[in-house]
């Protein structure tokens, strides 16, 4: 299965151990399934999981962080974006990961904000899960 993560589910599963967000995220680096990722999403990653105040609510450090997000560059399959189909979604930031998963031709995004994308993923043949469901489905 290919699959494009949200930066939410990032957030969430590195806040909480016992959610379906972590056990998708620790899924991913076990090559339960492949994870999908753009530069765009990526850079994302880092901005959103480096911010001040999700290192103080964590209680993780900027290193610790840039070892997590190693961790990530490793194991992703890079996606080259090719085409653009802006504007198809309300924010940019989830036209980014609408583009990385219509370029990657994935199976699914997954995401807490499942309303965010509404049908359009569908239009492109991608699903939107939410991470309880990506559990459900990885059988986790």
């Amino acid at each position: 299965m290919n699959l494009v993560l949200d930066t939410n589910v990032l957030v969430a599963g590195v806040r909480s151990r016992t959610g379906a967000s972590n056990l998708v995220l620790i899924a991913g680096f076990e090559g339960r399934f492949d994870w999908m990722c753009s530069v765009p999403v990526f850079y994302e990653y880092e901005e959103v999981l480096g911010r001040a105040e999700f290192l103080l609510e964590t209680g993780l450090d900027r290193a610790t962080i840039s070892r997590f997000l190693d961790a990530v560059a490793r194991i992703v399959v890079p996606v080259d974006i090719e085409f653009q189909w802006r504007p198809q979604l309300r924010d940019p930031k989830d036209e980014m990961v609408l583009e990385a998963a219509v370029n990657a031709r994935a199976d699914a995004i997954v995401t807490h904000n499942l309303r965010d994308f509404g049908e359009v993923p569908q239009r492109f043949g991608v699903d939107v899960q939410s991470p309880s469901e990506t559990k459900r489905r990885l059988m986790l």
